[in-house]
């Protein structure tokens, strides 16, 4: 299949063909949902486009706990139907759409009551196993299995003793989200969906009633134009009712934000070969594996204050601190965390007080002419959600259009994946690298690795790691401008990369280097060289006091300390 660019040329593309032509369908917001929204569209017929204010997965989408799961605690609250949809979908991304991008991963959940708990979670957790084998995508992952506390122990000798009587193994996977998202939107162009990051939708169109398409803002070039849509799709997660405004339409629900923050500790911190997941007063705690770090996560608490840049406070830090303690052997301190990251759930409001009971699942609906607005929902679920969408966006369309099909569209860079992983030892003998660099490569760009290897080809100064990050190579930087459309030294370093969260100086010792190469790709001044540097690092310095203060409203003034984009010079 061919592959297809996100670079400054096909971006510019993309605007000035959204401005001459009518589409069919116009998708606004750039998360896991819109960008899998676009996908289904286009590979239906439909002509289609895709507009993002910020950059790819900027919000929600690339703070998540990075899971692809069943939602197991679901099974408690009785929600069935959702537990069963979602473990369809991971078994289809494990097997089919995403295999080099969606990994098993191992959870160990500690007992700790005698007689009674083990039958409780040992039976709620056969019925997760017997409900993915039964929905038939099943296949390659391992079933749970019961542990003595000698064999947790084993599998984790980071828990102490006194934590547990006995364990239950399951798995579940993961992936990088941000990562996932961009692949999604590079899927989508490779179909022929025009797609623009950095492009915000200021206002809509309308004729009477109906929303006939947007204005859009160009935040990188200037300029606002018009791009008429026959439907266009609001699939904005947490500002969902702020995009509906501008329609002058709230429609029939709105949306709550619930804050999750998660830390990011070095992997020799918790000695253990398996993620663990504890459960709170509220909700549950993961430990997850993550490379050569550990994610712990998350907290659940309302959030009523700016969306672009949730901020994790001392308190959030100290509470995740406190719970993992609670079953370590060896305490995590403030010192271990090399990162802090926040994200916001967007959650369909009206149902609960509390945000942690709110439903995950999602709504489709016109909220006038022209304006199906989509809401809700789960990480793992983006391609229901993104076929419910569509089914509606059908409904609007005087037209025979073909059903969904993303079920058999495998995402860029599956297609062989498998083939580069079994001849890996060929690839490192051919490309000069190690072997591990070249696993490291698969897993991020899947059978696409073998376009990184053609850059170091062509430069074999861009084989060597990036300075401050040995996880990532020189190729890895200008890839990212070149072909997944970042666009600024935070689209590199927060999500192209997640060096922002897995180096202690959260990237600052990358700053330069990354700037530098991204330069040539873009077309970058030393002036503009200059102000991305200063911008990043004005953020983690923002950051970093954000996350020492006691509480939201104080901790959100310290971020916004810096600005959100550096505009071209």
């Amino acid at each position: 299949m061919r592959s297809a660019k996100l670079g400054p040329a096909e971006r510019a593309g993309a605007l000035a063909r959204m401005a001459e032509q009518e589409l069919d369908v116009l998708v606004v917001g750039g998360g896991v949902v819109g960008a899998g929204t676009a996908l289904d569209a286009v590979t239906r017929g439909l002509a289609t486009g895709l507009v993002e204010a910020r950059d790819w997965a900027s919000g929600t989408s690339s703070r998540s706990s990075k899971l692809i799961h069943g939602g197991l605690r679901y099974l408690e609250m009785l929600d069935f139907a959702l537990v069963k949809e979602a473990l369809k979908e991971r078994g289809l991304l494990l097997e089919t759409l995403a295999p080099h991008l969606v990994k098993p991963v191992p959870f160990l959940y500690p007992l700790q009551h005698r007689g009674w708990e083990r039958p409780y979670v040992g039976s709620g957790v056969a019925l997760y196993d017997a409900m993915s084998v039964a929905g038939g995508h099943g296949r390659g992952l391992p079933v749970h299995r019961h542990l003595t506390r000698r064999q947790a122990l084993r599998q984790a000798p980071c828990l102490r003793k006194d934590a547990l009587v006995g364990a239950v193994q399951y798995y579940d996977a993961q992936m990088d989200d941000a990562r996932f998202v961009t692949t999604l939107v590079r899927t989508a162009a490779s179909y022929g969906a025009l797609a623009a990051n950095r492009a915000r939708v200021v206002g809509f169109l309308r004729e009477g009633e109906r929303v006939v398409g947007a204005r859009v803002h160009d935040l990188e070039q200037g300029g606002e134009f018009e791009v008429r849509a026959r439907q266009v799709v609001n699939a904005t997660g947490v500002w969902t009712d702020e995009t509906q405004a501008l329609v002058g339409e709230r429609g029939q629900f709105h949306v709550r934000a619930s804050k999750g923050i998660h830390l990011v500790v070095p992997r020799d911190r918790i000695h253990s070969s398996t993620g663990l997941i504890l459960r709170t007063e509220k909700s549950v705690l993961f430990v997850i594996p993550w490379g050569r770090h550990w994610i712990v996560g998350t907290t659940d608490t309302e959030w009523n204050l700016g969306k672009d840049h949730p901020a994790a406070s001392s308190a959030d830090i100290e509470y995740l601190l406190d719970h993992v303690n609670s079953v370590l052997a060896v305490p995590l301190t403030r010192e271990d965390v090399e990162g802090v990251y926040a994200g916001l759930r967007p959650l369909l409001a009206g149902e609960s007080d509390a945000t942690s009971k709110l439903s995950r699942e999602h709504v489709v609906q016109h909220a006038v002419p022209g304006l199906v607005v989509v809401a809700g929902g789960k990480y793992t679920t983006y391609r229901v959600m993104a076929e419910d969408a569509v089914d509606e966006v059908v409904h609007g369309l005087d037209q025979r259009v073909a059903p969904s099909c993303t079920e058999r569209v495998p995402l860029l860079g599956a297609e062989g994946y498998q083939a580069l992983w079994n001849g890996r030892a060929e690839l490192a003998r051919r490309s000069g690298l190690h072997i591990a660099r070249i696993e490291h490569l698969l897993n991020r760009y899947g059978s696409l690795a073998e376009e990184v290897l053609a850059l170091i080809a062509e430069d074999p100064t861009l084989a060597d790691a990036l300075s401050g990050s040995d996880d990532y190579l020189r190729a890895e930087v200008v890839y990212a401008a070149r072909y997944e459309g970042a666009r600024h030294l935070d689209d590199v370093l927060a999500r192209r990369t997640r060096i922002s969260i897995e180096t202690f100086d959260r990237g600052t010792a990358a700053m330069v280097e990354t700037a530098e190469l991204m330069a040539g790709e873009l077309g970058w001044d030393k002036g503009q060289v200059d102000r991305e540097v200063e911008h990043y690092r004005k953020r983690v310095e923002a950051e970093r006091e954000s996350q020492q203060q006691p509480d939201d409203l104080t901790a959100d003034a310290a971020r916004l300390g810096a600005q959100d984009i550096v505009p071209l010079g």
